[in-house]
């Protein structure tokens, strides 16, 4: 029988010992050499309890306890698993032995019953050996294994039929996928606003590949051992080892403060663990700011280093070093498609090289990336890159060659921001690299974002993308200077993060550029335009009435002329497309178009005409009806009890679905409900005919949040006859059902809401994202009579949660305000709504006090 007595006091013991550590480390000032103390402490803690437990299960003397995984390195992490082999010596059968089954039982049991929540395998030599050869991940592993207690022989005997069986290439070849894998999850970038410090790009698991890579080899197991062997050079050493630090202090302190297994630095967290490293707030930032700044510097010298040791492994492993090189020019060959220096000392020698590599990358063809030697070269050279050398005129016409190429500029903007180059060149760039926002719905850091911008702009160039948005792609293939939008694209958010207006400060630091590099007085103008304005053509189409020419003609003067339009229009898609995935939508997409083909009319000459407008508008729907083989005049009706401005605000397809939905029912005292497919894009386009009431917009509101709909825009108009007619775009999050099943739920069920009789429901509380809870967004109320002081301008800004738009209705409601237009714009978490009303309340100051009072208690955060 095994004997496991005394397992509550170890128990005891283990916990206390590991709290004690923890305690120490959390009390001790942030420092590499804490967290190493740690983690080596903590495993050698767990190797004594394990100890002592197989000692009390009568294992067989013949077996062998081994750490495997992280474990087996010897550092644990406070919330890390216990990876551990239960190696049995050959001929052992440990489901037919019942006493030897019943020890291994007894002490995973224990493991379990003291607090080590470990993972465990049972495996023979001869299994270990079976299973490696299939499974890269067991073979990893193994790799990495150290004996905790039992025999020794055994252990040997495991290392030495691994070492045996091991093929670097195939392994090398394996892990190498894998990464790429993993950073393909992770988004290709180290700066996620909330990254993983462990499995991110530029984050510990990149750093272990490379010496899992290694030992595979036989080629060393630690940065000095690299660097002997002239994989590295000893400065290259010195800073793996520097920045491997600084991420395992960060997971140790991320663990401590989390008190649980937790790799990601998600806004929950971050704030506290800043704290832990004795950040505090300022003015200027946040204490998680100075932290992430920290993290993504750390992250980005690691994707640096591990480019150029893995290029320089597979080199060493495969044989290749003595691949043919064919000579580019004098200074640089062609590696096997590898961009490679002809000479170490090249960019000491010649720093207008350093430049001269990223045009190079995009002209010669074939070559697809720099090599190791080459990386190298560029990450030693960092020192050279000062003020003259940014000053210096030929680096200032390499730089403008760059960006007037005709292909590459995407890949090359980020190879130069990842070999740190842009930063020191653009020096007003370096400042924003791995700069977080906290606008809650970009999801990138500055710099990211910036690049993703680029991209965007330049995917409207490639024919390869013209599908995505064509007709961004046929204005860019027609506009004669593409490169002027990439400088203002690099520039646009240059200046976040300094405080003041970014737009203006951005526009001051182009300008200083175009100045710098030659760029003419005429285009430099247009990139300072682009700069400054780059949110102005958003606003105005997410903010404003487009139906009013008042809003149109004023907008065409602030653009001047055509080509400032369209600049400003392509920027604009790029931009909102590069803040995050979530942002952009197809009815978004119709709001930046609408107005900027009406613009484009009112800049050729013609004076907005409504009426003639109108008149179009009208002839295009009698035409759709008359194609639905709807008797003529089928739209009168209805027609003739609407005022102007809808059909101002409708397009001919609305005008025409609407008269065709309504023509029977124009005097009907019961809802009538109708849905479609949207015209625009994903979601459902919503119809709603009723006899107009004081709480009816509340009550569609309500239905829309009760079922979970998102609204994305409204339309809202009272005819002579007192009915409502309301167009709703939604979208839905019951993306299961076909939208023919969607179609007449809605029907159904927003009809029944509409009968029913009674106070107005509450708002459903749903739960607010950890972005809005992390980083609320304080609301703001302005209202504000229109120009004409006939209706009024109301605009709210807030945290998005479930309920909102129902939360304002009830409220409107509860006053008696009409409610002419909602324009309902969502930027990721957070909601910039414009609504237009009226009602005699509203011109009594008392009361629109009230008003503005319960509207901010409505849209705040619930406490």
């Amino acid at each position: 029988m095994t004997s496991l007595d005394g397992v509550g006091e170890l128990r005891q013991q283990f916990r206390t010992g590991k709290q004690e550590l923890i305690t120490a480390f959390r009390e001790a000032r942030p420092t590499v050499t804490a967290a190493a103390t740690l983690l080596r402490r903590l495993a050698k803690h767990v190797d004594a309890t394990l100890a002592e437990l197989w000692a009390r299960a009568a294992m067989p003397p013949e077996a062998s306890l081994v750490a495997v995984g992280g474990y087996g390195r010897g550092e644990l992490f406070p919330y890390s698993d216990v990876d551990v082999l239960v190696l049995l010596p050959k001929g052992a059968d440990a489901h037919g032995d019942t006493a030897l089954k019943a020890s291994i039982e007894a002490f995973i049991s224990a493991c379990w019953d003291i607090g080590l929540e470990i993972g465990s395998s049972v495996r023979t030599l001869a299994e270990c050996q079976s299973e490696a050869a299939g499974d890269v991940t067991v073979q990893t592993a193994l790799l990495e294994s150290r004996l905790i207690c039992g025999a020794r022989p055994l252990y040997r005997k495991l290392e030495q039929a691994l070492a045996a069986k091991m093929d670097a290439s195939a392994f090398l070849r394996a892990k190498t996928l894998e990464m790429r894998q993993r950073h393909t999850k992770y988004d290709e970038t180290p700066y996620s606003l909330e990254p993983n410090c462990k499995e991110s790009p530029g984050g510990l698991r990149d750093l272990q590949v490379l010496i899992w890579i290694a030992r595979a080899a036989g080629l060393g197991r630690t940065w000095q051992a690299l660097a002997a062997k002239g994989l590295i050079t000893a400065f290259e050493s010195r800073q793996l080892q520097r920045n491997e630090g600084l991420l395992r202090l960060i997971r140790a302190r991320l663990h401590v403060v989390a008190g649980r297994r937790e790799d990601r630095l998600v806004f929950d967290l971050q704030t506290a663990v800043a704290e832990s490293f004795g950040y505090q707030a300022t003015k200027a930032q946040r204490a998680s700011e100075v932290l992430m700044r920290r993290y993504y510097w750390a992250a980005k010298a690691v994707t640096q280093l591990n480019q150029i040791l893995l290029l320089n492994l597979e080199e060493r492993i495969n044989g290749s070093q003595q691949e043919l090189m064919l000579p580019i020019n004098e200074k640089f060959l062609d590696r096997a498609g590898m961009l490679e220096v002809a000479s170490d000392d090249l960019y000491d020698r010649d720093p207008h090289a350093i430049l001269e590599t990223f045009l190079l990358y995009q002209q010669a063809p074939g070559i697809k990336g720099l090599s190791a030697r080459t990386l190298r070269a560029l990450y030693n050279a960092r020192g050279l890159m000062n003020g003259a050398w940014r000053r210096d005129p030929a680096n200032r016409a390499t730089f403008m060659q760059i960006l007037r190429q005709p292909v590459g500029h995407t890949h090359v903007f980020r190879l130069m921001n990842q070999t740190s180059v842009l930063g020191r060149y653009l020096w007003v760039f370096r400042a924003i690299v791995g700069q977080m926002q906290h606008d809650l719905f970009h999801v990138y850091t500055v710099d990211q974002h910036i690049l993703m911008v680029l991209r965007n702009v330049r995917r409207f160039v490639i024919p390869e993308h013209a599908h995505e948005y064509p007709f961004c792609s046929q204005l860019m293939a027609q506009f004669d200077k593409p490169w002027l939008i990439y400088i203002a694209a690099l520039f646009h958010d240059v200046a976040k993060g300094r405080g003041g207006d970014h737009s203006d400060l951005g526009a001051t630091d182009v300008k200083r550029f175009c100045r710098d590099h030659g760029i003419s007085k005429a285009d430099m103008e247009l990139i300072v335009f682009l700069v400054r304005e780059h949110l102005t053509l958003s606003r105005v189409a997410q903010k404003e009435d487009l139906s009013d020419p008042e809003v149109v003609k004023a907008f065409a003067t602030r653009m001047g002329d055509a080509r400032h339009l369209t600049a400003l229009y392509l920027l604009t898609v790029a931009d909102i497309r590069g803040t995050s995935p979530k942002v952009w939508n197809a009815w978004k997409g119709k709001l930046l178009e609408d107005l900027y083909r009406a613009t484009l009319r009112a800049l050729g000459g013609a004076a907005p005409n409504l009426d003639a407008e109108i008149e179009a508008r009208k002839v295009e729907a009698r035409q759709m009806l008359a194609l639905r083989s709807m008797l003529p005049d089928t739209e009168q009706p209805l027609w003739q009890t609407l005022e102007l401005s809808y059909f101002a605000r409708h397009e001919a397809g609305d005008l025409a679905w609407h008269a065709r939905s309504l023509w029977r029912h124009v005097e009907s005292t019961t809802p009538i409900v109708r849905a479609r497919p949207s015209p625009v894009g994903e979601g459902l386009q919503v119809l709603v005919y009723a006899p107009d009431r004081q709480d009816l917009f509340a009550r569609i509101c309500g239905y829309f949040d009760g079922a979970g709909f998102n609204i994305l825009d409204a339309k809202v108009h009272t005819t002579r006859k007192g009915y409502a007619l309301d167009t709703f775009q939604v979208i839905s999050p019951d993306l299961e059902l076909h939208h023919r099943d969607l179609v007449s739920l809605v029907e159904s069920k927003l009809t029944q809401a509409l009968a029913a009789e009674g106070p107005l429901p509450e708002p459903r509380r749903g739960r607010l994202s950890r972005r809005v809870k992390s980083f609320p967004y304080t609301p703001r109320i302005a209202l504000r009579p229109d120009e004409k002081a006939q209706r009024w301008l109301l605009q709210i800004s807030t945290s998005d949660r479930a309920g909102l738009l129902y939360a304002i209705a009830r409220v409107l409601a509860r006053y008696n305000i009409n409610l002419q237009l909602a324009k309902i714009s969502t930027l990721g978490e957070r909601v910039e709504d414009t609504f237009l009303v009226d009602g005699p309340l509203l011109q009594q100051n008392r009361a629109q006090l009230e008003i503005e009072s319960e509207l901010l208690d409505a849209v705040s955060l619930p406490a």
